[in-house]
């Protein structure tokens, strides 16, 4: 298994609509998709996560739903919004200008400036 990486401040939630954009999941589903989407690369907090999703749900971003998990127990399936889908939108342009602008800068050579 590679290294873990930090999860950067501020990218749970696009994460979170990430996984949930591929199909409705309960709340634990959520985070195991995004670990496994990541090769297990990633480490997220109970905590953190949880109350992420509770954002996500109050804004309207995602929407939960009481449903029967695989193991039989009640659980909250939570599926995206259209408005969760535009914010998904914007925030992976977002994101993937702002990797594109740092690794520019990373890839600068003293004779480029």
């Amino acid at each position: 298994m590679a290294n873990q990486v930090e999860l950067p401040q501020g990218t749970l939630e696009m994460l979170i609509l990430k996984a949930v954009s591929l199909g409705p999941l309960h709340g634990y589903g959520v985070l195991l998709r995004i670990q496994q989407i990541s090769n297990q690369r990633l480490e997220i907090l109970q905590g953190s996560f949880y109350t992420a999703i509770y954002r996500l749900e109050h804004r309207g971003w995602i929407k939960g739903e009481w449903g029967e998990s695989e193991n039989r127990r009640r659980a909250r399936f939570y599926s995206l919004t259209r408005a969760g889908a535009r914010q998904l939108k914007t925030e992976t342009a977002r994101w993937t200008d702002m990797a594109a602008v740092v690794a520019g800068i990373l890839n600068k050579k003293a004779d480029e400036i």
